[in-house]
């Protein structure tokens, strides 16, 4: 019948059986066992799994974006230890062999029909759907965004086109205020608005310009971090290097001009209080992405609604998430979708056998908390926000170790083992360290 149908519309009175052929084909839409959509870290992932199980030509990724880039990296970036260029590589080299990319924008999600459909009007039908899209980076959110952006003295770690420009104005500081935030919206990698903070006391310390200097963290978060452990040493380290912390402090306008940074107290509504900067670090306002919001697989805050567990759609059963797009309640970060691949790459091989799923994502996370140019933090929990750490040492205290291992291993590992679906997180290797110590 639906062949019938799409002949009624191919052929119109008048055209002949001779462009049957021709016309048949155009009539045909693009059909995948499993689609992916996004070709981030959990999209690649998920891509290079998916194609093991099956098969090349039956799967697909859609991302629109020619180059791929690890983005932990960019926090080494805006503090010159690592150039930009060591951060991306062409989409083309990442993604798996035997899977289709399509390169386009997603304009809209159909789950009801199992289809979706691009920003060049191609319409494409699924089986089973991966969304992996990522966040929205809102810098319009904070008046005078991003044309601020065109002054010197201000930069952003969230951005590619932003990136560069927080090292050139550490490099250019010469005294006076520079001001760190973090916005009141949920971020990718809670912990790296302050990281670029303690690197940028190292660089001037270095430099010889910190006696010149007022560092300030305004943060709009009641707390310093999210996970008492960690946030207890690095209150430690803010006071020692005379950090200057104002919780509950949110940025709402940059007057680039007059180098002036307006904020709001989020406790203490009034009048806004205005900073002058010689050096800026804004953490953008982030948010869905809109194509999610738009569509029935969102949660009421516009975020892909799925199973905390298992990462299967709450409504939709052949439909899945991973990432930054996901409502799951921990932080958005590289390590949490290593974990998220392993735990889903389980729950789909369950739903294929129509079999429950068995395995539970438990919420890890982890923030390499780099507080020097040779020292992190290695911080790593679960849902409940208590430490799940790797080491059979306390990982809370800085290290030398778990810097090199930030910086060198990690973008090894992203590369050679999560984009190629054969890294799902340090579970199994805790399991082995920890073994015979007691909890």
């Amino acid at each position: 019948m639906a062949a019938l149908c799409c002949l009624k519309q191919c052929f119109p009175k008048g055209i002949g059986f001779s462009h049957l052929h021709t016309s048949s084909r155009a009539c045909t839409k693009e059909h995948y066992k499993m689609l992916v959509l996004g070709g981030g870290s959990g999209g690649i992932a998920m891509s290079a799994r998916m194609k093991r199980r099956f098969g090349a030509g039956q799967v697909a990724v859609v991302e629109p974006a020619e180059t791929h880039y690890y983005q932990p990296i960019w926090t080494l970036v805006g503090a010159g230890a690592k150039t930009v260029a060591s951060s991306g590589r062409p989409t083309a080299s990442v993604v798996p062999s035997g899977v289709k990319w399509v390169k386009s924008k997603v304009q809209e999600i159909n789950p009801d029909s199992n289809t979706i459909i691009t920003d060049n009007g191609k319409e494409i039908s699924y089986e089973y759907l991966i969304v992996a899209l990522g966040l929205q980076l809102h810098y319009e959110k904070i008046k005078g965004l991003p044309e601020a952006f065109d002054h010197p003295r201000i930069g952003s770690n969230y951005s590619i086109q932003t990136v560069e420009k927080t090292w050139k104005a550490l490099q250019n500081f010469k005294e006076g205020n520079a001001i760190f935030t973090f916005p009141n919206t949920p971020v990718k990698c809670a912990g790296a608005p302050q990281k670029i903070m303690y690197l940028a006391d190292a660089f001037l310390r270095k430099t010889g310009k910190r006696a010149n200097a007022n560092i300030i963290y305004n943060t709009s978060l009641p707390v310093l971090f999210g996970v008492k452990k960690y946030a207890d040493v690095l209150w430690e380290i803010v006071k020692s290097r005379d950090i200057q912390v104002n919780l509950r402090h949110n940025l709402i306008e940059v007057r680039a001009d007059k180098q002036e940074a307006v904020f709001e107290n989020l406790d203490n509504p009034g009048e806004p209080k205005v900073l002058q900067y010689e050096m800026l670090h804004v953490t953008p306002p982030m948010g869905p992405i809109e194509v999610i919001k738009s569509s029935s697989l969102a949660d009421e805050a516009g975020w892909l609604n799925v199973d905390k567990e298992t990462l299967q759609h709450k409504e939709y059963p052949n439909v899945f998430g991973i990432g930054d797009c996901t409502n799951l309640p921990t932080s958005k970060t590289a390590a949490a979708v290593a974990a998220q691949t392993a735990i889903l790459n389980r729950t789909i091989t369950k739903v294929l056998k129509n079999e429950k799923p068995d395995k539970k994502y438990d919420g890890y996370t982890s923030c390499p908390l780099v507080t020097s140019y040779k020292t992190v933090i290695l911080a790593e929990f679960d849902y409940n926000g208590q430490p799940l750490e790797t080491f059979p040492i306390d990982q809370g205290r800085e290290s030398r170790i778990m810097y090199h291992m930030k910086a060198d291993l990690m973008p090894h590992i992203y590369w050679h083992g999560l984009l190629k679906g054969l890294w799902g997180g340090p579970g199994p290797y805790r399991k082995l360290l920890h073994l015979g110590m007691k909890n």
